[in-house]
């Protein structure tokens, strides 16, 4: 099984992923509300900014403080820059 770092030591299972999107548009602030309504939101970002919303083949949704194309790179296999990444 691979796991992707999403920042902070928290990791994800690769094969249960399903996208990685921005948090800024409409439709996805209601998939972060419904989720949360749910209890199947997981904050990943540890009170910073969220760069990016997680969906998971489970149904939970998980906020993480890296841009969507950190966790691109890290799941094609890249682990560049994240330390630097985690201190934005």
């Amino acid at each position: 099984m691979k796991l992707i770092n999403i920042g902070f030591g928290s990791l994800i299972a690769a094969n249960r992923l399903l996208a990685v999107v921005a948090p800024d548009s409409a439709p996805i602030k209601r998939v972060i509300q419904e989720a949360r309504d749910r209890g199947m939101l997981i904050d990943a970002s540890y009170g910073r900014k969220t760069k990016a919303v997680i969906l998971m083949d489970t149904d939970h949704v998980i906020l993480s403080a890296i841009p969507p194309e950190a966790i691109r790179s890290r799941w094609n296999g890249g682990e560049e820059a994240s330390e630097e990444e985690e201190k934005e």
